[in-house]
């Protein structure tokens, strides 16, 4: 289901306050409150995801990272950029994905990216900014993100509003550091068996960009420097070690699928339909012709492609859990819960599948099921901010306003809306029992709402 999320600068990283230390919340939430902010949103999709994941997975266990740990999301931006802030998670524009023309290319990305983690850039960058009075205000909330996001289940959600100069700053990797990160992403890629060239094809792209202004370059370029001679490099550690690799059928097919399915819900239905024709994979076809018809409005030709894709892969728990989108977003309640309730049988650890269930469950008029597949999906990701307010809406309709104030307030909290987190974690101290966890997590958002007003008042 591609959903967009974010408010200021969102990165959606939502857990259980309760395993957050109330400081670190109220050193987020103070810099939230007193940086101007810069907007940058995430699209969900859990087919979407799961491709990226697909093509990310061979490059991250090169790398030695945790291919279940770590992940790649997208960001709502057209413009061609990645970034990493954190150890768990590789940012990439969705205008990037769109504007790559092989899987190569895309995993030349992840790779470079994935090297910044593992060569220990990130930290660097984190202490040096930390303690550089000009930007101290974005270190110490970048801290604090990256410490939450790489703890596990002490992973915040954050709302940080950050000066664009400030986060340039942040994103942009010295010479050295790029230098490096090349290096180790060209091994990465040798050792996955993917072909480094996709390295020297992305530096392709920029060839030129530093002749530029830096206001008319690529945000790539401006984070990524010195295309000349990291061309040249990759071009050598292609001659010296060989392009060996090989695109896999399984790459290529996850590559067109993440690419079809981003352009058909943000390029205009007539062009999708135009360019469906060109997919070598009859499912993604029917798929990108489902999705511009359901764009139109046009729910019966939206279904018949829909039902074309699922007969070629009936066993497809992310082409159900599309179905069930278009059926919820023209209110066929049932039919979309039948949808729904496939998808989480094929998928039943997908949390965004779980999500979408949950809200079928909530329509159909079943709100205590619905909070069971609901808290399992947060059990698992914690980024669905749509999760929170259904959540409240489900636990409203089964008489349970003390869970409902809670989940509002954790809501309102993790978009940076202080001051409606305090006044719902109050409502909700008062209806819990009083030393639950539940109790507790709403004291962990009524301390940091209270932080938030001392500093606010200064």
């Amino acid at each position: 289901m591609l959903i967009s999320h974010g408010a200021a600068m969102t990165f959606d990283r939502l857990s259980r306050l309760s395993s957050i230390p109330a400081f670190l919340l109220s050193a987020l939430f103070f810099f939230a409150s007193t940086l101007p902010s810069m907007a940058i949103t995430l699209l969900r999709d859990a087919d979407i995801e799961h491709g990226l994941n697909k093509l990310a997975a061979p490059v991250l266990s090169a790398a030695g990272l945790n291919t279940k740990r770590v992940r790649v999301l997208v960001v709502n931006d057209s413009t061609f950029n990645a970034f990493v802030v954190d150890s768990q998670t590789i940012f990439v524009n969705y205008g990037l994905i769109l504007k790559v023309t092989s899987p190569e290319v895309l995993q030349a990305v992840i790779a470079h990216e994935a090297a910044h983690i593992t060569n220990g850039h990130l930290a660097r960058r984190m202490q040096n900014m930390r303690s550089a009075n000009s930007v101290a205000g974005l270190g110490t909330a970048l801290v604090v993100l990256a410490a939450a996001a790489g703890a596990g289940e002490a992973a915040a959600g954050i709302a940080v509003g950050v000066q664009s100069s400030a986060l340039r700053s942040f994103l942009a990797h010295t010479r050295a550091e790029e230098s490096s990160a090349d290096r180790s992403g060209a091994g990465y890629l040798t050792r996955a068996g993917i072909s480094p060239q996709g390295l020297v094809d992305l530096h392709k792209i920029f060839a030129g960009q530093e002749l530029l202004s830096t206001v008319n370059q690529d945000p790539y370029m401006r984070s990524h420097p010195l295309s000349r001679d990291r061309l040249r490099a990759a071009k050598a550690y292609v001659a010296s070690y060989g392009d060996q690799g090989s695109t896999s059928a399984e790459a290529n097919y996850w590559f067109a699928r993440v690419r079809g399915k981003l352009s058909a819900f943000v390029r205009s239905p007539k062009w999708t339909r135009r360019r469906a024709g060109e997919e070598a994979s009859k499912d993604i076809r029917l798929m990108r012709e489902a999705v511009s018809y359901h764009r139109q409005r046009n729910l019966s030709k939206s279904l018949n492609a829909m039902n074309g894709a699922l007969a070629l892969r009936p066993n497809d728990a992310f082409y159900f859990d599309l179905k069930g989108q278009i059926l919820m977003e023209n209110r066929r309640w049932n039919e979309a819960l039948s949808a729904y309730r496939q998808a989480v049988k094929l998928a039943p650890s997908e949390p965004l599948i779980l999500g979408g269930y949950g809200r079928a469950l909530l329509a159909a008029g079943h709100p205590k099921q619905a909070i069971q597949a609901m808290e399992k999906a947060r059990s698992r990701d914690f980024r669905d901010t749509r999760l929170l307010r259904d959540m409240s809406l489900a636990y409203a309709k089964t008489g349970q306003s003390g869970m409902a104030a809670l989940v509002t307030a954790e809501r309102y909290a993790l978009q940076g809306r202080m001051d409606d987190a305090g006044r719902h974690a109050t409502r909700a101290s008062t209806q819990l029992p009083r030393g639950s966890a539940t109790w507790r997590r709403a004291q962990d958002v009524l301390i940091a709402a209270e932080y938030y007003q001392k500093r606010k008042n200064k």
